[in-house]
């Protein structure tokens, strides 16, 4: 119980880091490093194949939870759907660009 709460705590880590610090391509890297090591950590330690999986899986959804919430928190005034929805800028756009060129 130990090891997947540890291994659950791992990826959750590594999932804020990566949403801290990189771009959404980390994931590319992040994702199978991180399945790839849980598997083996849990093969090591004792764990059947169909015990495994649903760690895993566990594991590469809180690092995917933890990696959305980091990029929420990084980009929380920026992320606007509002500016692609009418076109109008949001409430953190820039007002009267268009004056600025005269």
């Amino acid at each position: 119980m130990t090891t997947v709460l540890l291994l659950l705590l791992a990826s959750t880590i590594t999932g804020l880091a990566a949403g801290l610090f990189f771009r959404v391509w980390s994931l590319l890297l992040v994702t199978p490093a991180t399945a790839i090591l849980v598997a083996t950590v849990l093969q090591t330690s004792g764990f059947g194949f169909w015990t495994g999986i649903p760690i895993v899986v566990g594991c590469l959804i809180a690092g995917q939870v933890a990696y959305l919430a980091a990029t929420r928190f990084v980009h929380r005034g920026e992320l606007s759907m509002q500016d692609d929805v009418d076109g109008d800028p949001g409430k953190h756009g820039h007002r009267h660009v268009d004056e600025e060129n005269e």
